[in-house]
């Protein structure tokens, strides 16, 4: 099931972002060779990189691997770019 709301929402455009320019900017490779090489789906990391999707979290830590990095860099800078008042529930 997919959340509709705002805030799931805007976590998973900024995580479709930060992956698409690490791709791209870094890695330097288009999505579907990135998913091909690196046995992810690659109509699934299209969708994550247009927040089309939810990303499971075994999906997440193999794009931070094939990107090159930890996933908890990758967290690291989602939380960085999400700010730190950004919370998925509010109390």
């Amino acid at each position: 099931m997919q959340y509709k709301d705002d805030k799931s929402l805007h976590l998973r455009k900024v995580l479709g972002q930060i992956i698409k320019n690490i791709r791209e900017k870094e890695v330097g490779i288009s999505c579907t060779k990135l998913a091909d090489e690196y046995g992810i789906n690659d109509s699934n990391l299209n969708k994550i990189e247009r927040a089309k999707i939810d990303c499971k979290f075994i999906t997440l830590w193999r794009i931070a691997e094939a990107l090159g990095i930890k996933p908890s860099q990758l967290v690291h800078i989602l939380e960085k770019e999400l700010g730190d008042k950004f919370k998925l529930i509010d109390e």
